[in-house]
């Protein structure tokens, strides 16, 4: 990718992966556990519960059978993208479930300003276009919408991005301000430390930008 505005270029090598075959077979097999523990999994939805609107409609990007959401916000419509089909009809938060690799199709299937708030829950590592996705994310949030994403240090390495294998949980939030950055239309992004970790326990990160712009810019 091209250097953008003086902004540091993401180069294709790390967007690199051991296993570079299709993600569609990696993703057949549903997977209906939980990827950070019972203590990250509350400091989650609370902070999601603080952050994200009440009785919005929230896009849950790279979605499986939990969403996170907390009760409290009632949403008054929750879409979910994921890979795996089993894994969102058990998700039962979801009005809307979308099954698409966004690896190789990064449009989303919504209109302009259809969402109020998108989170991406410990999968951004799997990105190899994460730029594309953020920028359409972009496009599919309100002005002053919300997008929140969270990520532990757990991860399927094999999946994961060579960037991402390559830096410490710090940078890791660095990496997701580059790719907002790159992406454009976002406000300054905020990264948020949720749970320090230690011995046997995740430790929670979350990189938070609203989009910026007038009402009707794509």
């Amino acid at each position: 990718m091209a250097d953008l505005g003086g902004l540091p270029p993401l180069k294709p090598e790390y967007f690199a992966r051991d296993d570079e075959s299709d993600d569609a077979l990696f993703y057949a097999q549903p997977r209906l556990v939980t990827h950070i523990d019972d203590g990250a999994i509350r400091a989650l939805e609370a902070f999601y519960g603080d952050l994200l609107p009440r009785g919005g409609r929230i896009l849950d990007l790279m979605s499986s059978w939990v969403s996170h959401l907390p009760a409290e916000l009632a949403p008054a419509f929750v879409a979910g993208l994921g890979m795996n089909r089993v894994e969102l009809e058990q998700n039962p938060l979801l009005d809307e479930r979308v099954v698409q690799d966004l690896n190789r199709d990064t449009t989303l299937p919504w209109p302009d300003a259809h969402f109020d708030a998108a989170v991406c829950t410990v999968s951004v590592q799997y990105l190899v276009r994460p730029v594309e996705v953020f920028a359409e994310v972009r496009r599919v949030l309100v002005p002053g919408g919300v997008f929140a994403v969270a990520y532990s240090n757990r991860c399927f390495p094999t999946k994961a991005v060579a960037a991402w294998r390559a830096l410490d949980d710090r940078d890791h939030a660095a990496l997701i301000a580059l790719y907002l950055a790159h992406a454009g239309g976002f406000e300054e992004p905020v990264a948020y430390q949720l749970r320090p970790g230690g011995p046997g326990s995740d430790p929670l990160y979350c990189v938070v930008a609203r989009r910026g712009g007038a009402a009707g810019m794509t």
